[in-house]
């Protein structure tokens, strides 16, 4: 074996413990020594330096000793480096698992008072001794429980209750040579627990505990300590750890809990608070020196029987030479590689006989030392070999299930783009999955290794529930797929429709509504149920789905109905509109003298109300009665004063009679739910304000040119007119009939008046106001007499040609006539629906008639 030299452990080198001037770093436990070998020699000069460096002698008896013992490879170093703030070489897990620390090494515990002396063992149980030189270990223990006051015994938690990985044979040899070379001192025997599992540590440690016990009561005492109990020489102490790579935080919380554990431990109560035999801090170092002689001179430590050595020599070497041979096999690579790329073919057969050819040459090779030695290092080679050999299988089985899995999902891509119906959803999903789990099963036989009996029972139900999972995945994302169709249909079905509906309000509105709601709905759920069924829901899904369908289409009414309601006022102005300015051909309304304006009006506005009522409360239900319209026909026809202060004087200040008596003050509607209301009563209050506000311009223009209609209707002057006329043309008359020729000249003017009235059509101009009148005429008075003089100049010599030209002027006048009407027609009261149209009504009349006027005179 090859030892390692003491200027390789640490920062702090070994030449200079020899140096007079004692280095600062090495005062605070910056350093460490191998204080013994791995071939068991004694640093003398080594140990001395030590002593002086941390100044051991002034101590007195104010120090402390602790020193570990457990398995290699258990992570001793690292726990004394975390918990004592050492540098002891721990083990690069990178490089592999193998021995570290080699011998005994010491160290100065940093920040701990009293001065604490820490001792890393080398581990037993490792690889490089094997179990041909179990004598070192014997002795390193013996060494510390013979000088330390506190042993840790590091151990994992799943080795609880084994025999040989807790130390218990170890111990048992210990504790015998111990009473017999040395006088016992009091000495804690500290187990700390690594990697600690969900099982309690207060389950754990009566255990450990009682294994201690019974060590104890089974190892062979001198006469003087028959009977003695274990307590008077040694404290048992139980604490457990987690693991270091999976939970650093946690550990090294719990690490600082025992690091503080350490401190005043010679104080009573104390880890080392009822120790014994203390030796002076001067004393500590030939102290230890004269216990290692002992130690090592000591024979009941000595090695197994000649056989048994040999027999365990050659078989650990021959085990480790197949082993080695396996990894070096250019099949186990081949198999190796190929394990981590895909899928082997024949992975169980090539591999088995690949294990069953080294197992076999160890076989031939061992076949002749010692049965039981043979046979535990054969069991040996086993573990090792298939430790070594199994991430490679469950890499195979790992791509087996990755590939199984896969071709699932792409076995239900295919079925999803086949064409619908052809193939169930459910039916494809168990044909698919039976075909994955099978294909899997057939994988794992072919790659069954028959030197192990591994089981892939786990990793086929997270297979299974992979393949559920991602079934179950696509199955809700193909339900939500054809639900969200349907719903679209019926939306894109009822918001039209319902808006038509809606926007009629005629009397049977929403019982329309409720109609044409349950007919699409029932379409609707037949659909949902004749797409599902390949799906295979249960009962109470399916009736989710309808009920939530059912839900969404009286939704899509309802959002219809409010955004109708919304838009009320609008709504009743389009309405009245239509009632007011068209009479019962839809044409629109001239107002002349016999039209009732107010009447019209009254039901026009009765009209709009009836369509604020259909809109004011959602009647999909059969259980509302309301009396919405009734309410709102009050606006219509309010009460007079009188009437309302009876009412108020008969309630006697009752405000639920109030309430009856006026329905529009409360704040929803008698009979209808709250969720049912789109408009309450004190919104279509509101609103009716507004529109009747909005309307009364309206039909302020529509009574004025009724009274305009009839002022240009009536050409005689007032009655008063004509008596003062009659009284002050009275000379005049009595000239006209004294001298007859002015009776002629009037005769004549009265034609030519009469031919001018006809031509211009004086009547149809003055219809649109005296002042256009004026203009319209000023602009065709010139050209209709000099048209008029031109047709009696040719009337004597062109009868036929004057007959055309009157027939020309007559149809110019009917012309005129018709345009004038057009113009009329389209400037009627259905362009003052609004306030800001009647506003600008007479302007518009005014600019067609100056258009008029240019063509004529064009």
């Amino acid at each position: 074996m090859v030892s390692r030299s003491p200027s390789t452990r640490g920062s702090f080198k070994m030449p200079s413990f020899n140096d007079e001037r004692v280095p600062q770093e090495a005062a605070q436990g910056a350093a460490s020594l191998q204080l013994i070998d791995g071939l068991g020699a004694f640093d003398e000069a080594g140990l001395d330096a030590f002593v002086r460096a941390i100044r051991l002698a002034e101590c007195g008896l104010s120090y402390a000793v602790v020193a570990i013992m457990g398995p290699q490879s258990s992570g001793k170093s690292t726990l004394l480096n975390h918990l004592f703030r050492t540098s002891f070489k721990e083990m690069d897990a990178f490089a592999g698992r193998s021995q570290t620390t080699q011998g005994v090494w010491i160290a100065r515990a940093k920040d701990i008072d009293p001065c604490t002396i820490v001792m890393d063992l080398e581990g037993t149980d490792g690889r490089e001794r094997g179990e041909d030189d179990t004598a070192f270990e014997k002795q390193s223990a013996l060494f510390a429980l013979a000088v330390s006051d506190i042993v840790l015994i590091n151990m994992w938690c799943h080795d609880i209750g084994r025999e040989q990985a807790a130390n218990k044979p170890l111990l048992k040899t210990v504790f015998q040579v111990m009473m017999r070379l040395f006088t016992p001192r009091k000495t804690t025997l500290l187990f700390v627990i690594r990697d600690k599992t969900r099982t309690p540590l207060s389950t754990l440690e009566p255990i450990l505990r009682g294994d201690v016990q019974k060590i104890w009561e089974s190892a062979p005492k001198p006469p003087k300590y028959e009977g003695t109990q274990l307590s008077q020489f040694f404290t048992v102490e139980v604490t457990a750890l987690a693991n270091f790579e999976e939970k650093p935080e946690l550990f090294e919380e719990q690490v600082g809990e025992l690091r503080d554990r350490f401190n005043n431990s010679i104080q009573p109560g104390g880890l080392a608070g009822d120790r014994r035999g203390v030796v002076p801090g001067s004393g500590f170092r030939i102290s230890i020196s004269d216990m290692w002689k002992i130690i090592k001179e000591n024979k009941d430590l000595d090695l197994p029987a000649h056989k048994v050595m040999v027999a365990t020599v050659r078989c650990e070497e021959i085990a480790h030479e197949k082993l080695s041979a396996l990894l070096a096999d250019p099949d186990w690579h081949d198999l190796d590689e190929g394990a981590r790329k895909g899928l082997v073919p024949g992975f169980g057969k090539r591999l088995s006989a690949l294990l069953h050819r080294h197992l076999s040459g160890y076989d031939d090779e061992a076949a002749y030392f010692d049965d039981s030695v043979r046979t535990a290092k054969r069991n040996y080679l086993v573990t090792k070999v298939l430790d070594t050999v199994q991430p490679a299988y469950q890499a195979v089985v790992s791509n087996l299930r990755n590939e199984a899995f896969n071709k699932f999902k792409q076995e239900m891509k295919v079925w999803a783009e086949r064409p619908v119906g052809e193939e169930g959803f459910a039916v494809a999903v168990r044909r698919c999955s039976e075909q994955a789990l099978s294909d899997f099963d057939k994988g794992c036989s072919d790659s069954y290794v028959s030197q192990a009996h591994w089981d892939n029972g786990k990793l086929r139900e997270k297979l299974h529930r992979d393949i559920d999972a991602h079934a179950q995945t696509v199955r809700a994302e193909k339900i939500a797929a054809i639900v969200a169709s349907v719903e679209k249909r019926v939306e894109d079905a009822l918001t039209e429709s319902a808006g038509a509906l809606l926007d009629a309000a005629s009397p049977d509105t929403w019982l329309s509504l409720k109609r044409l709601l349950t007919h699409e709905t029932d379409i609707a759920k037949a659909a949902l149920l004749s797409d599902i069924a390949g799906f295979e829901p249960d009962e109470t899904e399916k009736a989710t789905m309808l009920d939530g369908l059912t839900s969404f289409s009286r939704g899509v009414v309802e959002r219809q109905a409010r955004k109708e309601a919304s838009q009320a006022l609008l709504r009743m102005k389009d309405r009245f509109t239509t009632s007011f300015s068209h009479d019962a051909e839809s044409l629109p309304r001239l107002w002349s003298e016999k039209d009732d304006i107010r009447a019209i009006a009254k039901e026009a506005r009765s009209m709009s109300l009836k369509g604020l009522s259909i809109l004011a409360a959602i009647r999909l239900d059969d259980d509302i009665h309301d009396r919405i319209e009734p309410a709102l026909s009050s606006l219509l026809d309010p009460p007079s004063q009188e009437a309302i202060k009876s009412k108020e004087f008969s309630s006697d200040g009752d405000s639920s009679s109030i309430l009856v008596s006026n329905p529009l003050a409360a704040s929803s509607w008698d009979g209808v739910p709250q969720g049912n209301t789109l408009l309450s009563p004190v919104q279509c209050k509101n609103i009716w304000r507004q529109f009747k506000a909005e309307t009364d311009y309206t039909i302020s223009q529509a009574l004025a040119a009724q009274e305009a209609h009839k002022n240009s209707s009536s050409w005689l002057p007032p009655p008063w007119a004509i008596a003062a006329i009659v009284v002050l043309g009275f000379n005049e008359f009595m000239a006209l009939l004294r001298n007859p020729l002015y009776l002629l000249i009037f005769f004549v003017v009265y034609l030519l008046g009469k031919a001018l009235w006809v031509q211009l059509d004086i009547a149809a101009e003055f219809r649109h106001g005296f002042v256009a009148g004026i203009l319209s005429l000023s602009t065709k008075l010139l050209p209709t007499v000099m048209s008029m003089l031109t047709k009696l100049a040719q009337e004597g010599s062109k009868a036929a040609g004057v007959g055309n030209s009157n027939s020309d002027s007559t149809g110019r006048s009917n012309r005129f006539q018709e345009y004038d009407m057009q113009d009329f027609s389209q400037n009627s009261p259905s362009e003052n629906s609004t306030s800001q149209g009647s506003s600008h009504g007479g302007s518009s009349v005014r600019n067609r008639q100056h258009k008029n006027v240019a063509q004529s005179a064009s």
